[in-house]
């Protein structure tokens, strides 16, 4: 079985993490719906001890939520959740812009490579049609545009709190994104912070990064 043979490449707990937040992320199961353990294991074949340590590894971050004598549940993000979460990553990501930008980090292939992902969102938003699943791509991109300038910024400290942020971050884009739609802004404003990095302007490309986390935060609160 193929699907098995990969999964065997990689910690069995892993993959069961992989596999419900891919199911989060493609809206497969929502807020408030129960979590099996036993339907997790049927679907990869697997027992259910690395099932119950990935839905841990989950509640650590925040994404599921045991409930005594009921189960594990998907998470609800309140409004106020969604905006803990955004401050949380605007404080963050100031301080590694700071970082790129004081200790030169960043050289044209890395800038090359910012103006690529961004290129692809741009696509995205110009091209699929299907609007949760541009959403997604979209937000996907995002991520790997920003854990790109977090990696670079060598502050392992950093990196390991934005990177148990993830999925809360990405959950938060699409509840964001949703109600917003404008894809196209979203993807776009990511030039203006490649263009600031580049002039070593640190209090533009802050403002630029705020803008883009703002601008369309603000329109549910």
């Amino acid at each position: 079985m193929i699907e098995k043979q990969v999964y065997l490449k990689k910690n069995l707990s892993d993959i069961v993490v992989d596999y419900i937040k891919n199911k989060i992320l493609t809206g497969e199961y929502k807020e408030g719906d129960h979590v099996s353990e036993v339907k997790v294991a049927e679907a990869l074949d697997i027992s259910r001890a690395p099932v119950r340590e990935g839905i841990k590894e989950l509640q650590n971050q925040g994404l599921i939520k045991f409930i005594p004598r009921k189960g594990n549940y998907v998470a609800r993000m309140t409004l106020e959740d969604v905006k803990e979460v955004f401050d949380i990553r605007l404080l963050l990501e100031n301080s590694v812009i700071e970082i790129l930008i004081n200790q030169k980090k960043l050289e044209q292939k890395d800038y090359d490579r910012l103006t690529e992902i961004v290129d692809e969102m741009m696509y995205v938003a110009n091209s699929i049609d299907h609007i949760q699943d541009k959403i997604i791509k979209i937000n996907e991109l995002d991520m790997k545009f920003h854990t790109f300038l977090w990696q670079k910024s060598g502050s392992e400290r950093r990196v390991k709190i934005l990177t148990d942020l993830f999925i809360q971050l990405q959950l938060a884009m699409i509840i964001d994104t949703q109600m917003t739609g404008n894809l196209g802004v979203t993807a776009s404003d990511h030039y203006e912070i490649i263009k600031f990095l580049k002039e070593e302007n640190i209090d533009e490309c802050k403002k630029a990064l705020r803008n883009h986390i703002i601008s369309y935060r603000k329109q549910i609160f």
